[in-house]
């Protein structure tokens, strides 16, 4: 595991933001955290950050307890960008790449590789308020990877990016992931969720409440719906031996009271003469999960 949480807590006055929390992040993984606002995400995330420590129970990064050379091995993205906006791009660069531990020679290096990559050489001179917000954005998404941390947090990191730029960065995103750089995803885009996350932590007032690998939450909160299209109609007088949920011309959706019904539906389908075009499970997505769960937790709470 690239990061362990075990029972950690974190208390602000009366209040605790973080309560007995546990989590583990296998290293190669996109792992989403998810939760309304005001969850708790950022207090673990700080915490994991080492901005702050627990008050009780302990983190662990690739192996070791959280010490004083754990932040060289963390990239953080925060929601609220951190860039200094009087400093030149080249300069503040350098600047956050050598707190991580870099020389200076390896950070130039650095900063050379990504900002051709993004064929943005020209930038080094321009200050950071001279930038739009989007630019700001890509400026601040380098300064994360630059010492090629083993684990990237990002925070709504496509805030302010038009669609080209987006898909730029979750290029960029595939690519560190599949050179073994773990990722922590934290987003309110549950559409982003569902297409860059392999595992998930939600949590709701300060707790852990659903937490696991994303196909098998999927499995685990799905209600036996169907779908069946076929290329025509059902002939005159057929009867289909299952309720109907919902029709639409040579469209079928079925809800089964068991899974293992859906065999016997395609048999069924097989038999007629109108060829199928599709044949599939409907799952949740993971919004209408999110929204599930959150709803559950507010009922027992």
């Amino acid at each position: 595991m690239i990061l362990s949480v075990q029972h950690v807590v974190k208390t602000y006055g009366t209040y605790r933001a973080v309560n007995d929390v546990s989590l583990e992040v296998p290293k190669g993984t996109v792992f989403g955290m998810l939760g309304p606002n005001g969850a708790g995400k950022t207090s673990l995330i700080r915490m994991i950050t080492t901005i702050t420590a627990p008050d009780e129970g302990k983190i662990f990064l690739d192996g070791e307890l959280l010490n004083s050379r754990s932040p060289e091995k963390v990239g953080y993205m925060p929601e609220e960008r951190g860039l200094y906006k009087k400093m030149k791009v080249g300069e503040q660069l350098l600047y956050l790449a050598q707190l991580k531990g870099l020389t200076e020679k390896q950070a130039r290096e650095a900063i050379d590789y990504w900002l051709n990559r993004f064929e943005i050489a020209d930038w080094w001179e321009k200050k950071v308020e001279d930038l739009s917000k989007g630019m700001q954005q890509k400026i601040q998404f380098i300064a994360t990877i630059l010492h090629r941390p083993r684990l990237l947090i990002l925070d709504e990191p496509f805030t302010g990016l038009d669609p080209i730029n987006t898909n730029l960065i979750k290029d960029e995103i595939r690519l560190l992931n599949e050179s073994g750089i773990s990722i922590i995803f934290s987003t309110h885009r549950m559409e982003q969720v569902e297409e860059m996350c392999n595992h998930i932590v939600l949590i709701n007032k300060g707790k852990n409440v659903l937490y696991g690998e994303v196909q098998a939450i999927k499995k685990q909160y799905k209600q036996n719906l169907f779908t069946v299209e076929l290329d025509g109609v059902l002939p005159d007088g057929v009867q289909v031996p299952f309720p109907v949920l919902k029709q639409d011309k040579g469209a079928y959706t079925f809800k089964l009271d068991r899974e293992e019904e859906s065999s016997d539906l395609l048999r069924f389908f097989l038999q007629q003469p109108a060829r199928i075009v599709r044949f599939e499970e409907i799952l949740p997505s993971f919004n209408e999960i999110f929204i599930q769960r959150v709803a559950e937790t507010e009922t027992t709470a």
